[in-house]
């Protein structure tokens, strides 16, 4: 297995706190485990995924209620201005006799009889001598009070296969939420990540920087001392302090990107941002492996988003199936407890009084215009915008490894020919520091090797930091990248 050395790097499992509580002035050192775990606790983003997916686990409970009965109860209670009267006054009804026939009929004695003894007929009828009194009392309801009162179960029984499509697309949705919570993980740690390895390069350029102007410091007193000596001129005293300016510009402008560096990274682990931490890789240095290379099946089984966008393709199928059921016969059991006062079952009573009834119902729709087919058919197109984007997804992510692999191998080309570099330039200034000693070689030549081995050092740090991100930039889109 490949390994290539990089500058202030170390990862390691050990965390070290020197807590401020304990020690005035005391610093906190951080690993980049350290500030993955910080940042994964503190994210917002990470902290609303975690409730996304708290939420799919309730859908997914609350789908599975579906195939069980429900059982609802309602009450209602009315004021009427008025009571029920069947009859408007009281009625008089005619006394007859019930034959052996089933007939109501009226005996002689029974009819009333005019002055020649014959019985008497109004209107074709005979009129009957004794009436029976049925008061206007006896047909009134009070149903100035009304209260009902009722129960019900309904049990389904089969619902066209939407119980089943919901409860399959709950379960669906409970993976999606997971998956776009472990999307967002990896965001969090690349975030982390380079905030990281930023705050390590400036670190290492603020040495550098120091260490140059350090350097230039010492050479402008020299050629001062061989100036005012006569052996070097004016112009090269000028020479010297316009790059010791320089120096300065650079050690400043590191300066203040290492505090706004600071700053982004205590954001991003929610740590206040006047924090000052050292970071553990600061005072370690470890070798980094290459990441072994992995096919494109393991990549995409993998990465969350194929997962993400592959649990949405199969959410929408199995709402082709909840549209498809809209259309089918449903069949449900009921059971149903009625009561009411007043009541009417044994006569007219001001009581509560009920009945229990069980039935089946079921539903057929028979003519909708072809809404049916309509719907199906945007379902299966957005099923099949969804497979697209899938597709879509899979070429994305094979370019993006091919690139990341590319850039790895790249960068550990780029590692060596800096290294090389550095060794020459650190050589071509010993040389140049040994001739102007000597006297056989000028300033701007010292100058020149100077900042050949200032930009060679820059570029170390830039290619050893470099190497490192492209390692995190390979496991991310290998889909390895966690804690």
């Amino acid at each position: 297995m490949k390994k290539f050395t990089v500058c202030k790097l170390g990862i390691g499992w050990s965390v070290v706190f020197l807590c401020f509580t304990l020690v005035t002035n005391a610093q906190q050192v951080l690993s980049l485990e350290d500030c993955r775990r910080l940042a994964v606790e503190n994210n917002k983003k990470l902290k609303i995924a975690d409730e996304e997916v708290k939420a799919s686990e309730a859908q997914k409970a609350e789908a599975f209620t579906k195939y069980l009965p429900g059982i609802d109860a309602m009450g209602v209670y009315l004021r009427n201005q008025k009571e029920i009267n069947l009859l408007s006054e009281d009625a008089h009804l005619p006394v007859g006799t019930i034959g052996s026939d089933g007939k109501f009929t009226f005996r002689p004695d029974q009819l009333m009889v005019g002055a020649d003894g014959k019985p008497v007929m109004v209107n074709g009828q005979y009129v009957p001598k004794d009436y029976a009194l049925l008061p206007k009392e006896a047909m009134s309801v009070d149903a100035r009070n009304l209260g009902i009162v009722q129960v019900g179960l309904t049990q389904p029984v089969y619902m066209g296969g939407k119980i089943r499509a919901y409860n399959q697309i709950a379960g669906l949705s409970e993976q999606l939420a997971k998956s776009k919570r472990a999307q967002e993980m990896q965001n969090v740690i690349l975030a982390t990540d380079e905030a990281y390895w930023q705050i390590i390069s400036l670190v290492n350029r603020k040495k550098l920087a120091d260490k140059y102007v350090q350097t230039l410091q010492k050479f402008v007193n020299d050629v001062e001392l061989m100036h005012s000596t006569g052996v070097a001129t004016k112009a090269d005293v000028l020479s010297v302090r316009v790059k010791l300016n320089e120096g300065e510009m650079v050690q400043t402008k590191v300066d203040n990107g290492l505090s706004l560096s600071r700053m982004l990274l205590n954001q991003i682990c929610g740590l206040p941002t006047d924090t000052i931490v050292a970071l553990q890789e600061e005072m370690t240095e470890t070798e980094v492996e290459m990441v072994p290379e992995e096919s494109l099946e393991q990549v995409y089984s993998r990465r969350p988003e194929v997962a993400s966008l592959q649990f949405a393709s199969d959410i929408y199928k199995k709402k082709e199936k909840i549209v498809l059921s809209e259309y089918l016969p449903t069949v449900a059991l009921t059971a149903n407890y009625l009561s009411s006062t007043p009541s009417f079952y044994d006569g007219v009573r001001s009581k509560f009084e009920g009945m229990w009834s069980v039935g089946v119902g079921i539903k057929a729709p028979l003519f909708h215009w072809g809404a049916s087919r309509k719907s199906l058919r945007n379902a299966k197109a957005q099923t099949n915008v969804m497979n697209y984007k899938l597709e879509e997804a899979k070429e994305q992510i094979e370019l993006q490894v091919n690139q990341a692999e590319f850039k790895m191998k790249e960068v550990a080309k780029k590692l060596k020919m800096a290294e090389k570099n550095l060794e020459r330039a650190e050589e071509n200034l010993k040389f140049a520091n040994l001739g102007f000693k000597e006297g056989t070689i000028p300033v701007l030549n010292v100058l020149e090797a100077q900042t050949a081995w200032l930009t060679a050092n820059s570029e170390l740090i830039d290619t050893r930091i470099e190497a490192r991100l492209c390692k995190v930039y390979l496991e991310k889109a290998y889909g390895i990248l966690d804690l």
